[in-house]
């Protein structure tokens, strides 16, 4: 049995760093001593910025960006057109500057600019700075003359409101407050920029009847609805007509959804009930979903007829308002149409129908114009209109891949643009002046791991397929308004993230960046490893990653450790680069294997049969891919030890892990399962039902219900062998705590042993508690997987 320490602390200087003695480090875990070293706060300091993000120019094709790396923060200004890239500011003049109006002493690695932004003349630059006194300073800069101007009494007007739907003619702005829908003169908003509170602000009314759970201006799921009503501007998701004569947006109806609640005991000076609309798959009182059409002139308001199934839902899709010239900051949304009509998607509750519909201004009902129908859900994504309406293309799945199909304003298909055994993830803009469309898509190149997503063009007739980014990398695009030019950033999970700048045939610009890894790599950091095995049908290809203790020695073996999460919507791989995470590289790094991997039924971006795997079957359906990778790596690979495999994960993770310890009891030794929803008939409504199932029911006397059923974990962990840990945050509004509680009564009644964590006041991410839960696991892993651990060693929170 390892010998029990206590950590000297040493006070150095006075700056309260925890140290620890040469003799106690040697008695330490290596494990534990290794993790140590990645901390999050000192993994923050280690790598700074992996993307770059374009702030495109209101007028060319210049964008600036901002970039930190070890030197501290840069601003720069690219020219495509020039292929220059050169600093916004000389950081050192721009710093002794600072330094005397506001009176801080600021240097040139460490300054604190804030909310930077470019005015539309493409030279002039806004920006912030808060002082050491809490007072805030505002600033105009001069890009090509390095004029830099103090903005006294105007810090109002660079501040803008988030409550404004601006309509395209730049005449007036509509919003929400105290659930009802308004709006004022574009006049009267600026005076609002300035002061809301303005008593000459001229507000119009235009509805009376909004409450907190039928209203506008209200989130969905919305907490503490009594918020709502308390005089403050709020933002209306909506769409306006090109000509700016009409609104439309939907509301919902949630008087009939049910509330759910959590107590935060640790609130002061009394704890607090929280309460929550919350639906539950299989329930009745589901939201209704109401489209209105607003003649803001005329001030009337029009309901449009939707109805076609019960409890079915309607998405009014829109686009930003295309005008390179803005006299505003705020970019006016239009509706998917022409001044006199506008698309909007129909899908039934099992969404196993979906319906492209339109509105004709006059009408009382939408009318359905493209008809999807599925036996298992289906997805969809927004619609792109062509010449004003007349043609629109759709994203659907009909064949079994996910595709781009062209048809008229009748729902008459025009033509495929795209096909074949790959996926179309998302249309990025559709150059209507060429006809050509921009989309992601993966799966297409062969020999290429199919996550890895690329960047393509193609016309409108389905010809001139071009792939336009290039080498085995995830690819996130950047296109700029005028598709002339576009931002890639590109990485894997082992390379180190690069930002090209390409034009629209894809041919290479410039390099723009690349991520300082240089104090990562500095303190040991090595990159994780993809890899492929087989799924247990013997046939489909299924990707992971492993990830490696810094200081892997090959002669030694190791347990390993399986991260896990179901989907479908998502898999736990990273494919791209991302920092270290608490579940995957750190876990690593107190001496264990750790991987993640797909699963049939997971990812959406394959095919349509590998997504709907698991239709029907949520609790089991990935258990035996996961196994058998397991098996396959530890065949391959002598450093991994079969006879000591963990499994962990978080919400689907957490129902999934714990699933899998009890389905296979003489394989997983040990499990931390976290904000598990191991009850899928107390969780989310739109998850449950959506993944696993609905089946609709009508009665003889027409009467329409919902039958849902799915197996739960509380039902299996009589057959719980290992060591299971579950964690918990007590005010988790998304995974209800009871998921976790279901589960506890059910080992309890069944005479099982297990380990459990609450932590108090975190909602379903574990926030500041996250340091303290990582620990936990380690000891629970180096416990159950290891045979020792140090939990009676005080763990310094760095």
């Amino acid at each position: 049995m390892m010998k029990k320490i206590l950590l000297a602390v040493v006070l150095c200087g006075g700056c309260g760093l925890m140290t620890v003695s040469a003799q106690q480090a040697e008695e330490r875990l290596p494990g534990y001593l290794q993790a140590e070293k990645f901390t999050k706060s000192k993994l923050d300091k280690m790598l700074f910025s992996t993307t770059v993000d374009p702030h495109w120019f209101q007028q060319g094709n210049n964008f600036w960006f901002e970039y930190k790396t070890s030197e501290g923060k840069f601003w720069y200004v690219v020219n495509p057109s020039a292929k220059r890239k050169e600093l916004l500011f000389d950081r050192e003049q721009i710093a002794s500057q600072l330094t005397e109006i506001v009176q801080d002493p600021f240097e040139a690695r460490q300054l604190p600019i804030a909310e930077l932004k470019a005015g539309e003349d493409g030279r002039t630059f806004t920006f912030k700075v808060v002082s050491k006194a809490d007072s805030t300073f505002y600033f105009s800069y001069d890009y090509p003359s390095r004029k830099l101007t103090h903005l006294k009494g105007k810090k109002k007007e660079l501040d803008k409101p988030d409550w404004a739907s601006v309509s395209p003619d730049g005449q007036r702005v509509i919003y929400a407050k105290d659930c009802d829908l308004y709006y004022m003169s574009i006049a009267d908003y600026q005076k609002a920029r300035k002061d809301e509170k303005d008593s000459t602000i001229v507000e119009v009314r235009l509805t009376t009847d909004g409450t907190p759970d039928f209203g506008y201006g209200i989130p969905y799921s919305t907490l503490n609805t009594d918020t709502l009503c308390n005089g403050k501007r709020r933002e209306v998701w909506g769409y306006w007509s090109p000509d700016s004569k009409y609104f439309a947006t939907i509301i919902t109806d949630q008087r009939n959804v049910k509330p759910l609640w959590v107590i935060n005991s640790i609130a002061e000076p009394r704890p607090t009930l929280e309460t929550y609309k919350y639906e539950m798959p299989g329930e009745t009182g589901m939201p209704e979903y109401h489209l209105y059409l607003f003649d803001v002139q005329a001030g009337t308001r029009k309901e449009i007829k939707t109805a076609a199934w019960k409890n079915q839902s309607i998405d009014l899709e829109g686009k930003p308002f295309e005008q390179k010239q803005r006299d505003m900051e705020l970019i006016p949304r239009i509706w998917q149409g022409d001044n006199n009509h506008f698309f909007l998607t129909r899908s039934s509750r099992d969404l196993h129908r979906i319906d492209v519909c339109t509105y004709t201004l006059g009408a009382d009902s939408i009318v359905p114009i493209v008809k999807e129908r599925m036996n298992t859900y289906q997805e969809t994504r927004p619609i792109h209109v062509l010449k004003g309406g007349k043609e629109f293309i759709q994203w659907s799945e009909r064949d079994g891949w996910a595709h781009l199909y062209l048809y008229d304003d009748k729902g008459n298909l025009k033509n495929r643009i795209t096909e074949g055994p790959w996926h179309v993830e998302r249309v990025v803009k559709v150059d209507e002046a060429t006809r050509t469309v921009y989309f992601v898509a993966n799966g297409r190149e062969a020999g290429e791991n199919p996550y890895y997503e690329h960047f393509y063009k193609v016309n409108v007739d389905g010809s001139g397929l071009k792939q336009l980014t290039h080498g085995e990398f995830f690819h996130d695009v950047e296109l700029d308004d005028d598709a002339r030019f576009f931002v890639d950033n590109y990485s894997r999970a082992n390379t180190v993230p690069c930002a090209d700048l390409l034009d629209n045939n894809g041919k290479k610009v410039m390099t723009i960046q690349e991520s300082d890894f240089s104090s990562l790599k500095a303190a040991g950091y090595k990159f994780p490893e993809p890899f492929k095995v087989k799924a247990a049908d013997g046939v489909t290809d299924l990707y992971g990653v492993m990830y490696k203790p810094f200081d892997f020695d090959s002669t030694k073996v190791y347990p390993i450790i399986d991260y896990v999460y179901p989907g479908p919507q998502v898999e736990a791989v990273d494919y791209p680069f991302r920092r270290m995470s608490v579940r995957t590289d750190r876990l690593a790094q107190a001496g264990f294997i750790v991987i993640t991997v797909g699963q049939r039924g997971g990812h959406p971006s394959r095919s349509k049969w590998y997504h709907n795997y698991g239709y029907g079957n949520m609790r089991d359906y990935p258990l035996a891919d996961h196994k058998a990778a397991v098996e396959q790596l530890a065949d391959r690979y002598s450093f991994i030890d079969i006879t000591r495999v963990g499994i962990h994960g978080h919400s689907g993770g957490g129902f999934m892990s714990t699933a899998a310890i009890c389905q296979y009891p003489d394989f997983y030794k040990a499990a931390v399962s976290c904000a598990g929803n191991h009850d899928n008939r107390i969780y989310n409504r739109w998850w449950s039902e959506t993944h696993h199932g609905v089946k609709e029911e009508v009665s003889e006397k027409g009467d329409t219900t919902f039958a849902y059923k799915i197996a739960t974990n509380p039902e299996i962990v009589k057959q719980l062998k290992g060591h299971l840990m579950l964690v918990h945050g007590d005010i988790d509004n998304n995974v209800h705590p009871g998921n976790t509680i279901r589960v506890v009564n059910a080992l309890i009644r069944a005479n099982k042993r297990f380990d459990m964590l609450i932590l108090p006041g975190q909602r379903h991410g574990f926030g500041d508690m996250d340091e303290y839960f990582y620990w936990r696991m380690v000891d629970f892993f180096s416990e159950h997987l290891k045979g020792k651990k140090e939990s009676s060693v005080d763990i310094p929170q760095r």
